[in-house]
């Protein structure tokens, strides 16, 4: 089984098959989606998507981009939110300096918040970062030393040097489908050196669709390829990367339980 650890099923792209597009990605073998929170504002909305489906998990929190539209949004919110049963992340919280849609002040405030309400439930935070590198390792730096909180860094696209912090404090690495572009060896070559019981795929769909669908409307069910070229990266079949990256996804997102099949 695989899982997509991240994707956006709120999105008006999937709103005329929702129910197609699960079954196709249920078809590849995909077993589990988290579709993740870019608004708190919209919550309600994800989380009907969640209980619609069995396989559907959710995140509660406010992408970078929105942080200034949501800085009335506390802690206590999101720690009240993350109650429901289909919530099982925080996030998708962060820093992006590539479009800087938010002010970087305003960022980081909501960042810190979200950073609080993962340590207090236990909810793995899941972290947006792009072009942000230094801050966001001052960030996680300091935010750890007040106390270890579980993360994922999402659909990494950052240098070597955030990737190793992140592991060295506990976080969690997350690969996309800009893995399998031509383009990105350095990217792989971060990849091979991530520890194994660290190692997430996502798609983050529907952006990044990954070879060979690049440039299509990414979905869940393509997640099989991102695995099928993060196994050949790191030297192993797909039926390990599937094992590997499946048991890293339940380690972190431990509020969701496995399938049946998969051990109870």
């Amino acid at each position: 089984m695989l899982v997509d650890s991240h994707c956006h099923l709120d999105f008006p792209d999937f709103a005329e098959e929702r129910a197609t597009i699960v079954a196709r990605a249920l078809a590849a073998g995909v077993g589990r989606m988290v579709t993740i929170s870019t608004r708190v504002k919209r919550f309600q909305q994800i989380l009907e998507i969640a209980e619609n489906f069995e396989e559907v998990f959710c995140s509660v929190g406010t992408h970078p981009h929105n942080a200034a539209e949501e800085l009335d949004i506390t802690t206590d919110d999101l720690v009240r939110l993350a109650k429901q049963p289909k919530v099982v992340a925080i996030g998708e919280a962060g820093l992006d300096y590539f479009y800087d849609k938010a002010p970087r002040d305003a960022q980081a405030q909501g960042f810190r918040a979200h950073i609080a309400a993962a340590r207090r439930t236990g909810l793995p935070l899941v972290i947006h970062a792009r072009n942000a590198d230094d801050d966001m390792i001052a960030i996680l730096q300091d935010e750890t030393g007040k106390g270890a909180f579980p993360f994922i860094l999402h659909c990494f696209s950052s240098g070597r040097r955030l990737a190793e912090v992140g592991v060295a404090l506990g976080g969690y690495v997350s690969f996309s489908g800009i893995l399998t572009f031509k383009n990105s060896a350095e990217l792989r070559e971060i990849a091979k050196d991530v520890p194994r019981d660290r190692l997430l795929v996502e798609t983050d769909a529907p952006y990044l669709a990954p070879v060979p669908h690049r440039g299509k409307r990414n979905e869940p069910a393509y997640v099989a390829e991102t695995a099928k070229v993060l196994a050949e990266t790191i030297g192993v079949n797909q039926d390990e990367i599937a094992r590997i990256t499946t048991d890293n996804f339940f380690r972190l997102f431990s509020k969701m339980p496995r399938p049946a099949q998969q051990g109870g």
